[in-house]
């Protein structure tokens, strides 16, 4: 992989260097993360735990209108499907409207979506409903990461993704738990919580957020940048695929195997149907120890590539994510399980930050990043629907080591493609 011309592939114009962000007076630890961005990061943790609350009810939801598994997994399917589909569409929206209005307008959406969903009389309502709920997230998603581009000082723009990240992680953690005291008033109750939820975070990020300014800090008009010109970013073609990579193994992959795989190894152990060992509790804990795990490691190590650079952290994590993530189908009892998916969500927050920190590298402060931003999360989202369909498949077929492998060496080949890539093609951008 071949790195453009200095000139072309840092977005602001400025000289791209080994892959560390600009040099600055202040050490990156002693910099105070923005009051506007402390805002997203709090907004992060009430929105994942919003969707916390009915993801453990929605397929009961579902079934309750007299349809089968396949039709219930429809629903999520609807809501990842308009994500992708509208992705294109958010990046335009963004760059029209501004990062901040599309932040609660997405919001709005997706309040108003759930809410609507509670009163939902049919099936096929609830699937549209659902739908626009996937219309409204992609634009908040999009957005947040627009506004840490803008806001976030150059030094501590890894530090400020894994805050938020870590913030959205959890948020996703508590949510299930809130969600399933709330299925107690009923199936119906917990989208009402999570419009509520929702309708909050809009509040407080309207009082608290601030506009970011459409021209730079020289004056001159923001404009957006084109999507041909990030593809001449190396780096940014790298993330691309790492993008499609991580939503494919961390965020499709890993909800749908692990109950499976939780579910086989209560019964190879003899575990009980129902309590503490059940395949249930096996794959609960399974579920949060990776989410705990990987929101520990971006607090801890979110900051080191605003140190170090991005590449080395994202070389790093992707390779032990590799190693790890083909283990852990071949657990061979519950507690190598849980220690196994400790070790792969740790190895997964050494390089989400790195992650969103290159992707605000290549967008920047002094440009709009909506076509740009939208085709990074379009890819994430890709993987996340296509993975539970091949990998189901493949466990069917040959079980599950053979499908934990192909994630593994999945996100080997994203390390090895961001090992390839020239230093020179991170660039330094203000």
């Amino acid at each position: 992989m071949s790195a453009p011309p200095p000139e072309n592939n840092a977005p602001d114009g400025h000289r791209a260097s080994e892959g560390n962000p600009r040099p600055s007076k202040d050490a990156p630890g002693r910099q105070r993360v923005p009051a506007d961005l402390r805002v997203l990061v709090v907004a992060a943790f009430v929105i994942a735990a919003g969707y916390g609350v009915v993801a453990p009810v929605l397929p009961q939801f579902a079934t309750s209108f007299g349809v089968g598994a396949a039709a219930a997994g429809a629903v999520m399917s609807a809501f990842a499907f308009m994500r992708v589909a509208w992705a294109p569409v958010a990046g335009p929206i963004m760059s029209r409207i501004g990062e901040r209005r599309t932040y609660l307008t997405g919001l709005g959406v997706v309040a108003a979506s759930s809410a609507a969903t509670a009163f939902a009389p049919d099936y096929g309502l609830l699937v549209v409903l659902r739908g626009l709920g996937g219309v409204g997230s992609v634009m908040f998603s999009v957005s947040a990461m627009g506004l840490i581009a803008r806001l976030a000082p150059p030094t501590i723009r890894a530090k400020v993704s894994g805050y938020y990240a870590t913030s959205f992680m959890l948020g996703s953690i508590m949510g299930p738990v809130i969600g399933s005291l709330t299925a107690a008033w009923g199936l119906r109750a917990p989208f009402v919580v999570y419009a509520v939820a929702l309708l909050l975070a809009i509040v407080v990020a309207a009082w608290k957020l601030r506009p970011a300014p459409p021209v730079t800090s020289t004056g001159s008009v923001l404009l957006p940048m084109k999507f041909s010109q990030a593809l001449g970013v190396g780096s940014y073609r790298s993330l691309l695929l790492t993008s499609f990579v991580h939503g494919w193994a961390n965020l499709g992959a890993r909800v749908a195997l692990i109950p499976l795989l939780a579910a086989a190894l209560a019964v190879s152990v003899g575990a009980p149907e129902q309590g503490f060992g059940s395949g249930s509790s096996i794959a609960g804990i399974a579920l949060g120890i990776f989410a705990g795990g990987s929101a520990v490691s971006q607090m801890v190590f979110g900051g080191l590539s605003d140190r170090w650079g991005r590449k080395p952290l994202l070389v790093a994590g992707l390779g032990l994510s590799a190693v790890l993530t083909g283990l852990v189908g071949y657990s061979p009892g519950p507690w190598a399980f849980w220690g196994l998916c400790l070790l792969a969500g740790l190895s997964t927050g050494l390089y989400t930050p790195s992650m969103q920190a290159t992707l605000t590298d290549v967008v920047g402060s002094r440009r709009s990043g909506g076509n740009v931003m939208s085709a990074y999360q379009a890819c994430a989202d890709v993987g996340q629907i296509v993975a539970p369909i091949v990998l189901g498949t493949v466990v069917d077929v040959t079980g599950f080591g053979v499908a934990f492998l192909i994630s593994g060496g999945l996100l080997a080949v994203a390390g090895v493609v961001f090992l390839l890539t020239p230093k020179a093609s991170f660039p330094t951008s203000a």
